[in-house]
This record gives C-alpha cells, sequence and structure tokens, in this order.
C-alpha cells in the first residue's frame, strides 16, 4: 500500500526511513502546539480550541503535502504569521479575532488563484533577494521582542519607551533557562531542541510552586467549535482590509514558497531538467491556509524543520503522513498544553528569532540601494510593533532609491505594484477615503 501511495523505491527509500524521518520532523516542529495557542489567545480566542485547531490544521496540512505533491514536508501555523494575527491585526490595529480569520481565509484564496494563474512564482522571481531576506528577519527581531516582553524581561519604561524588568523575577529567570537548554541542544543536534527546552522549564515552574501540575495528562480533546468556522469574511471586506490581506499574501508567499523550495532541494525532489511536484506542492501548501483558517487559526505554511526529516532519509510523502499522524495524536495531550506558562514559550520564540536573524546575512550590504530598504524594513517592524509597515517602508523605499539613482531597470513590476498598492493604502488612511 506505501508503495503504490508512495512510490517508496522510485525514490530510493523505505517504510521504517520514512517514519523515523516523520517522527524527526514532528520532534522539531510540535513546539508549535505550545506556542500558537500561547499566542493566539492573547486576542481572546479559546485556548483550548486554538489548541485543537492548530493540531488539526498541521495534521490536515500534512495530509494534503502527503498525498497531493508526495514531498516529505509538514505543515503547521507558521511563526510570523500568528505574530501579526494576534499582536498586529488584533492587537495594534483593533480588529476582532473573527475578522482576522476573515483575511486568512481571503488571503488564502487569493493564493490558491496566485499559484494556479503562475503569478506567484513571476512575484517570487520579481522581489528582490535583500527585501526577502529583510523581511525574515524582520519578522525575527519582532518576534524577539515579543519573546522578551513575555518573559517579562523586556518592559514599559515611561522615560524611555521600555527597559529591563526585574531579572531575578522567576519568569525572566526560567525563560532564560529555557533559551539556553534549547540553544545548548540545537549546538548539539538534538532533535526536538524547542519542545525540550519548553517542557523543561514547564516541570521547573511547577516543581518551584510557580505552575500548577495537571491533573492527568491524557484526555479527550476539548471542542474546536468556539473557533470553529468563525471567521468574519463580510466584516473584512466592510473594514477595508486589503493591506493586512496583502502582508498575508506577501510573508506567505516569502515563507511557505522560500521553505518549499529549500526543503525539496535537499531532498533532491527538484533535478534539473526532470518534471517534479513542486506546482501540487504549492497547492497543498495554499489549501492548507484555507484549511486553517477555518478550523480558526492563522496561517499554515510549510515548516523549515522539514529540512531535519529530510536529513534523516525522508523523500516522500509517508514522511508527511507520519508528521499528520503525531499532529492528531497530540489532540489527547490538552491537559499538558493548558499549563504551559508564557515564560515556557518565549524561550522557543527567542530562539525561533535569532534563526530568522541570520536571513541578514544574505543582503547586498555593499548596495546602499539595497542595504538601506533592506535595513528599514527590518528596524521597523520591531520598532512600530507592525510587521505591515515594515514591509511597506521597505517596499517603497526600494522603489523611491532605484528610481532617484537611475537604476529603473533594476526595479521589476511586482515590486512597484506591491510598493503602489502600500502607497494607495497610506493616502486612503490620510484622506480618510
Amino acid at each position: 500500500m506505501f508503495e503504490a501511495l508512495f512510490k517508496l523505491r522510485e525514490n530510493s527509500t523505505t517504510v521504517r526511513t520514512e517514519l523515523l524521518a516523520g517522527l524527526t520532523t514532528f520532534l522539531t516542529m510540535a513546539y508549535i502546539i505550545f506556542v500558537n495557542p500561547e499566542i493566539l489567545s492573547t486576542t481572546g480566542m479559546d485556548r483550548d480550541a486554538v489548541f485543537v485547531a492548530t493540531c488539526l490544521a498541521a495534521a490536515v496540512g500534512s495530509m494534503i503535502m502527503a498525498f497531493l505533491a508526495n514531498w516529505p514536508i509538514g505543515m503547521a501555523p507558521g511563526m510570523g504569521l500568528n505574530a501579526f494575527f494576534a499582536f498586529g491585526v488584533v492587537g495594534a490595529m483593533g480588529y476582532t479575532w473573527q475578522q482576522a480569520l476573515g483575511a486568512v481565509f481571503i488571503s488564502g484564496l487569493i493564493f490558491l488563484l496566485l499559484t494556479a494563474t503562475g503569478i506567484r512564482k513571476w512575484m517570487i522571481a520579481g522581489i528582490p533577494k535583500s527585501l526577502r531576506s529583510a523581511i525574515v528577519a524582520g519578522i525575527g527581531l519582532f518576534l524577539g521582542f515579543i519573546a522578551l516582553k513575555s518573559a517579562g524581561i523586556v518592559v514599559k519604561n515611561d522615560a524611555t519607551f521600555i527597559g529591563a524588568g526585574d531579572l531575578s523575577h522567576h519568569s525572566a529567570v526560567l525563560a532564560a533557562l529555557g533559551f539556553f537548554i534549547i540553544a545548548a541542544l540545537d549546538a548539539f543536534k538534538v532533535r526536538g531542541a524547542i519542545l525540550i527546552g519548553i517542557l523543561a522549564v514547564t516541570v521547573v515552574s511547577i516543581l518551584g510552586g510557580y505552575s500548577a501540575a495537571p491533573t492527568t495528562l491524557i484526555s479527550s480533546p476539548p471542542s474546536i467549535m468556539p473557533t470553529f468556522m468563525q471567521m468574519d469574511v463580510l466584516g473584512v471586506l466592510n473594514k477595508g482590509f486589503f493591506h493586512i490581506i496583502l502582508v498575508f499574501v506577501l510573508v506567505e508567499i516569502f515563507d511557505a514558497t522560500g521553505t518549499l523550495i529549500g526543503v525539496a532541494k535537499r531532498a533532491n525532489l527538484l533535478p534539473e531538467g526532470k518534471p517534479n511536484n513542486l506546482g501540487r506542492a504549492l497547492f497543498a501548501d495554499s489549501g492548507a491556509i484555507l484549511t486553517g483558517s477555518v478550523l480558526g487559526t492563522s496561517s499554515t505554511t510549510a515548516f523549515v524543520e522539514s529540512a531535519a526529516g529530510v536529513q534523516a532519509g525522508g523523500r516522500t510523502g509517508l514522511t508527511a503522513l507520519t508528521v499528520a499522524i503525531l499532529f492528531l495524536l497530540c489532540l489527547f495531550f490538552s491537559p499538558i498544553a493548558g499549563i504551559v506558562p508564557a515564560y515556557a514559550t518565549a524561550p522557543a520564540l527567542l530562539f525561533v528569532a535569532c534563526l530568522m536573524v541570520r536571513d541578514l546575512i544574505d543582503i547586498e550590504w555593499d548596495d546602499v540601494t539595497e542595504s538601506v530598504p533592506a535595513a528599514l524594513t527590518a528596524f521597523i517592524m520591531p520598532f512600530t510593533f507592525s510587521i505591515a509597515e515594515g514591509i511597506a517602508f521597505g517596499f517603497i523605499s526600494y522603489v523611491v532609491l532605484k528610481a532617484l539613482t537611475g537604476r529603473f531597470k533594476e526595479i521589476h513590476p511586482a515590486t512597484v505594484i506591491v510598493a503602489g498598492l502600500f502607497i494607495l493604502k497610506i493616502y486612503l488612511d490620510t484622506t480618510g477615503g
């Protein structure tokens, strides 16, 4: 059965190898079942329902990838996009979480259309590499700020806007402990380092009397109804959400497409001059976004942690199917997710942020017309607490600097279109249109 479904011999792999690869990928990305509910619950969403939606979105998305594309890539609600959803759209802009889900749903439809028409590939080819790298790094800085705030390490300060919190407080101490555990384990190439760090801090917190121990470890899954089919699509259309949807689409394009191509190349799934399943994988990725919004979570996307499974030998959709099944089993461990404190997930956020900031190395620092827009993008995201503003400043400044220096030929039409849309958004905001 597995041979017929996943063509194991053709891909030079075995059932045992694929199962182990799936377990490896799952361990590296399972932290999302703790982090995503923590982030999205700040919007007023039911934490238990978000936990179920996260597990189901990851399972369904990974299954779509397994059966449609036959690629060894795990899917789950993406980091960065969940932060923009919670702290940007709902927190800073004041929209409801139902409207934010509606924006995710519409972005999924647009994403599907862009994939079907080939525009997605055209946009990826046209967006400058420096801006793509800066967006990833900027989101990393944004996540890092959120992590430090959750841990109590960074606090509000009336004189200097922000300042250092009480570093002797148990939340700061345990968050630092968790971060160093994760970083050290990752340095030793331990699979599931982030997950181990979260659980270690939770256990220490319980032993120290800062958190309550669960009465049971296994139980029936909580109800998903508080978030299921709750997206307010009409509310999105009536509120002038187009710039928010634009940001969702852009980040989904950069994040998901880059991850898919990067992991696929590691698995040798994109041989030169030969047919491949990239088109199917792109459709699977688009369908996962729609599924996640219906279930009640932010955008579902391909996880770069899938590279760990590929490194372990994963080459087919059986790896992704294994990931899906393991996420389904997680549904029965909701009591554990319910006791994880914010300062236990903060180290995971901070470590992921550190990994994302590494993309700064790919910026062309010797070219001012490339480096300045990229730097603005990365700076403005955490300083304005808005991923949308960072992307807007980056695209607009890129087009302006290239034009002022007479380098019009270096500006791709896709970049001009995106910058124009952000300028239109600013104009409408200032004129009340």
